[in-house]
């Protein structure tokens, strides 16, 4: 893949990645939350109406989100355990085998994009293996020690003011700062290392949210922000009975108390979105904005009472591939070169992002035959079909005609395969799925026994298995694995 020419400048990289927001929790879709910034985001770029995770849980959606590879070729299958997380290099073993490194082979968007001559920083959650030291190709590194915990304490790893990266041997403790805006004041900082160090060079910065990740009660967010939501009782939001595979016992305070877990929910959004509004002003005062292609989407979806459960893909058990658990927001950013105000109705899959950044930025990946995605560049691109200049809820859809796209998404032994009418999801003990979306968008009547559909699902299920065959391998693979939804404590194999 060509790098660009000299006369233009490689652009910026800014990922915004926030924790178990659902796609309906966008401004544009729910009219209660309060996220000006996003809003403008939608307005100045492109919008991906229709945009799935790899698997609805953290860790494994994480690590195809930067290698493009399924879970059964990068082998993390679950969220990872706090025991798996609680070890720390020292100066004769710096950086002990972690997750990622069993699956060899696999690149990531910071190693390509630092072999292309970018500074890369990672700041917040990593949550991928452990985070005391920095991930192969960051430069810059302040990281959560875990995958979640208190807004106020929040378990941090000590940072080397000096070098930007965690001390060695790396120290843990505690942020005292509402994390949030912790991680605004870390993403500034690089933003300033890399004015003072390296003016010019092109950067790519990852900036990982746990909001708005539960806890949502006592005292976890400012007051401020809380009060926006004050007056509502967030009427666009669904409260049906719960769905008998809800597994209630994690969520039992936000069942008692609906109001009070949305409020802090969106109030963690809305932090969030102040967070980004600093960041943007900052690119802007320093003459970066315009240069920088923003990114803007969440690790897995989730539920505040759709479908009847709180909770992403393990908020049931069975673990669940319903439409809020695999569905993210997905908003990008760059002017003149990305349409502005546009929605892009067709589907993408978060695989898709490690090779979307390689062809925006012209950098090269490693070959890697079992990476999944394919470029959404075609489609982003002002030379692809434009919509016409409008708001994010009204936009037409781009309609540039493409081969169909066919969706896929993984949990442990559970599995699925999504078209623009039928989703399948078998599993290897449990009940298999079948749902006919055209007809039962709410996927409330399984077909999956109906005689009338039995030629349907065994065409699905022989191109799932197939799908799976070409983009997994067997060391790797969670088919066999005992994945359960209760967390990954050691690598697979």
């Amino acid at each position: 893949m060509p790098s660009p020419t000299p006369e233009r400048r490689q652009p910026n990289v800014l990922l915004l990645v926030t924790d178990d927001q659902g796609a309906w929790a966008l401004g544009s879709k729910m009219p209660e939350l309060r996220t000006p910034t996003l809003d403008r985001l939608q307005r100045e770029g492109t919008t991906l109406e229709r945009f799935f995770c790899a698997s609805p849980v953290c860790s494994p959606a994480r690590a195809s989100l930067t290698t493009g590879r399924m879970p059964s070729a990068h082998g993390v299958h679950d969220w990872i355990r706090p025991e798996a997380l609680a070890r720390a290099g020292t100066p004769e073993r710096p950086v002990d085998p972690d997750f990622l490194e069993r699956a060899v082979g696999a690149d990531s968007i910071a190693q390509m994009l630092s072999r292309d001559g970018y500074r890369c920083g990672m700041v917040g959650k990593w949550h991928i293996g452990s985070s005391d030291v920095p991930a192969p190709g960051f430069d810059y590194w302040w990281a959560h020690q875990l995958g979640g915990g208190p807004y106020f304490g929040a378990p941090t790893w000590k940072h080397d003011e000096v070098s930007g990266r965690p001390t060695v041997p790396a120290e843990p403790t505690t942020e005292p700062e509402y994390l949030t805006d912790a991680i605004t004041r870390q993403s500034l900082d690089f933003l300033d290392r890399l004015d003072a160090e390296d003016p010019g060079r092109p950067f790519f910065l990852q900036v990982n949210w746990t909001a708005p990740h539960d806890p949502w009660f006592d005292g976890n967010h400012p007051e401020d922000l809380l009060a926006l939501y004050d007056d509502t009782d967030f009427p666009s939001v669904p409260a049906p009975e719960p769905h008998p595979w809800f597994t209630a016992e994690a969520f039992s305070r936000a069942v008692a108390d609906r109001r009070g877990a949305l409020a802090g929910y969106c109030a963690a959004i809305s932090g969030v979105d102040r967070s980004i509004s600093a960041l943007l002003e900052d690119l802007e005062r320093r003459g970066l904005l315009q240069d920088t292609i923003v990114v803007f989407t969440a690790d897995n979806g989730f539920s505040c009472g759709h479908h009847g459960i709180w909770g992403k893909g393990n908020g049931t058990f069975p673990l669940n591939f319903w439409e809020p658990s695999i569905t993210v927001p997905f908003i990008v950013r760059w002017p003149d070169r990305i349409a502005a105000a546009a929605v892009d109705e067709r589907p993408a899959s978060a695989v898709d992002l490690f090779a979307t950044i390689a062809e925006l930025t012209g950098a090269t990946p490693l070959e890697d035959p079992l990476r999944a995605g394919r470029s959404l560049a075609p489609r982003l691109l002002r030379s692809a079909p434009e919509t016409s200049e409008a708001s994010p809820e009204t936009a037409g859809a781009v309609d540039a005609p493409e081969d169909a796209v066919v969706i896929h998404d993984e949990y442990g032994a559970n599995r699925m395969l999504r078209t623009e009418r039928w989703k399948l999801v078998l599993r290897r003990e449990g009940p298999t799925e079948l749902y006919d979306l055209q007809e039962d968008p709410g996927e409330e009547r399984d077909l999956s026994t109906a005689p009338a559909h039995a030629a349907v699902l065994d065409e699905l299920s022989g191109a799932l298995e197939d799908w799976f065959a070409r983009h997994s391998t067997p060391a790797l693979s969670g088919w066999d694995s005992p994945v359960d939804g209760s967390g990954q404590s050691v690598p697979v194999g």
